[in-house]
């Protein structure tokens, strides 16, 4: 696969897809968690529920909002930030309507050092996505909860390809609940954890810039008359960090989390990391949908030494061409066929 190719995938998210989706039915509010996996989503996914459906495209939303903030232009002197400020970055994406606010810009820095003629003038780091709350009544009404949302776009950098190609497996040292009767430790991909942990020259680690926008919200809704929960999601290398940062939160707040709902929805995200932090994400209790396009092989990789984690919503794509099965775009419109389920075969 080269570069030009992959480039390809996360260049071409100024396409006009409809992403308005009709609200669904008012059972959503009554149950909210079993649409976010409190029961693994048994009976949701084959035929795929309606309301289900609408959620996933509506955190499909939040995934594109990140992309169409973020600045692609090697060329300008944004390069690699957000193009728009926070009180206004989800209208200005196209948004204007979710109840959400953003609260927090997010950065990732990469651990490794290029030399000045591969990367140019990049920095070290690049904005990756944000922290939004839901904030409006009505909405909040609807969805039965208070929701914060966590989003992360896919790959854009030349150093954030470079660390998608350190496939090593990183040893994860953290508290994590629940007795290790095996052993063995929890390992994740290298070059996905030095994009989440590793300190820039101007920002903090995404790691720390995350904790302290939890531990805020954490402390300001802790009396908060609606149920919180906190969903993390994000396309391709995004959907991968979005795995790692609900690990990491809740490791990091466990007893805090344990009142919060904690999920993932995974838009063509790899694999993130061995058999062992597969047990200790389950141990958690965070739940993760990967929605994954059967043709998609960025699903499928790193591979050897691996494990998925959580459930998995299959669709199917006709085309045959690595950048359409990869594109998040096409994801969502494989989203609204009525045909989506789990069992999808091509």
């Amino acid at each position: 696969m080269t570069f030009g190719v992959l480039n390809h995938v996360h260049t071409t998210f100024t396409s006009n897809i409809a992403t308005t989706v009709k609200s669904p039915s008012t059972r959503l509010a009554k149950n909210w968690k079993e649409h976010h996996g409190a029961n693994n989503w048994v009976g949701l996914l084959n035929p795929l529920d309606d309301t289900l459906r609408s959620e996933l495209l509506r955190y499909g939303k939040f995934v594109q909002a990140a992309y169409k903030s973020f600045d692609f232009d090697s060329t300008s002197v944004t390069y690699s930030k957000s193009r728009f400020p926070e009180n206004s970055l989800l209208p200005l994406s196209g948004y204007p309507a979710t109840g959400y606010q953003v609260t927090r810009s997010l950065h990732s820095s990469s651990g490794i050092k290029l030399p000045w003629w591969v990367v140019g003038q990049q920095s070290s780091s690049s904005w990756i996505g944000y922290v939004a709350v839901c904030q409006d009544e009505e909405e909040i009404a609807r969805l039965g909860r208070r929701d914060v949302v966590i989003s992360f776009r896919g790959t854009a950098t030349c150093l954030e390809w470079v660390e998608n190609f350190r496939t090593k497996l990183t040893r994860v040292t953290k508290y994590v609940a629940g007795a290790d009767d095996s052993g063995a430790a929890a390992m994740v991909e290298s070059g996905f954890w030095s994009l989440y942990s590793s300190v820039g020259f101007v920002h903090r680690s995404l790691q720390q810039e995350l904790r302290d926008e939890i531990r805020r919200l954490l402390d300001l809704y802790e009396n908060d008359k609606s149920p919180l929960s906190i969903t993390f999601t994000g396309h391709s290398l995004g959907a991968s960090l979005a795995v790692l940062a609900a690990y990491d939160i809740s490791t990091t707040f466990f007893q805090r989390c344990s009142s919060a709902h904690v999920s993932v929805v995974s838009f063509g995200g790899p694999q993130v990391g061995n058999g062992r932090f597969r047990r200790q994400v389950e141990d958690l209790g965070i739940k993760i949908l990967r929605i994954v396009n059967t043709r998609d092989i960025v699903t499928k990789l790193p591979g050897l030494g691996y494990s998925d984690v959580g459930e998995q919503l299959n669709i199917c794509c006709s085309s045959k061409n690595m950048a359409d099965c990869h594109d998040l775009n096409v994801y969502l419109q494989l989203l609204k066929q009525p045909c989506t389920s789990s069992n999808c075969r091509f």
